[in-house]
């Protein structure tokens, strides 16, 4: 059995290493005088898919939940499948991660903010944005995102799948959400992903940035945490008819 703090270590881990990766490919493909700027929105829906892919495979080793999400801790938690004693724990940890591999992020890239003078980009880096603000749309946007990242972490629980192969599964589905559906708010589907980052860039002393974006960060929590719980439910109803 994995200690608790053990788990926790694993699940801050995960979510360092999401950020690190994730907003990593966006840093890379967003800020100017990177070898990599411009490469477009496959390079950073690719990115995003293998820094889940190396985080399940990395993170779950201490934290065999690998939740590394907190719509996905409570909505494991709401169908019986996670501890509620557990709940708060794994959530401060994913943060912390989530927090600590922006710091990182920001380090690793340190004199390309100074040569990128747009704020919104540099936010960008960090935290997620509508393309069009819309309150309900963005909303729906991530709770249907979200729905869809818990049907498949559920239905690839139920499926006979050679050791290893589910780590790839839920990196190639972040992949695919990302490609056809997260285009309008960034894809969050995770508040850690997006509140850590956010905090971060509002306590950092980063170049040319400008506002932290908190009148949209209700979006990307509510959105997932309404959407991860509704595909549980969902998906667990739908087992529940087979039986």
């Amino acid at each position: 059995m994995h200690s608790v703090l053990i788990q926790c270590l694993g699940e801050f881990l995960g979510d360092f290493i999401i950020i690190l990766f994730g907003n990593g490919v966006v840093a890379s493909v967003s800020l100017n005088k990177t070898k990599a700027q411009g490469t477009g929105w496959l390079a950073i829906a690719l990115g995003w898919g293998f820094a889940v892919l190396f985080a399940v495979m990395i993170g779950g080793v201490f934290s065999p939940a690998a939740s590394f999400n907190p719509a996905l801790t409570l909505a494991m938690a709401i169908i019986g499948k996670f501890s509620w004693n557990l709940v708060l724990p794994f959530i401060l940890a994913q943060f912390l991660g989530a927090m600590v591999g922006q710091l990182f992020v920001w380090l690793f890239f340190y004199p390309h903010w100074a040569e990128t003078k747009d704020s919104a980009t540099i936010l960008g880096c960090f935290s997620t944005g509508p393309a069009i603000k819309h309150t309900p749309s963005n909303i729906f946007g991530e709770a249907v995102g979200t729905a869809i990242l818990l049907i498949g972490v559920l239905a690839f629980g139920q499926n006979k799948l050679v050791a290893g192969v589910s780590p790839m599964m839920v990196g190639w589905l972040i992949m695919a959400i990302g490609l056809s559906l997260g285009a309008t708010t960034g894809y969050a589907i995770n508040p850690a992903r997006d509140w850590g980052p956010r905090i971060m860039h509002s306590i950092l002393p980063i170049a040319n940035k400008g506002k932290s974006g908190w009148n949209y960060a209700l979006v990307p929590l509510v959105g997932p945490i309404l959407g991860g719980a509704l595909g549980a439910l969902l998906y667990q109803g739908l087992l529940g008819l087979l039986h």
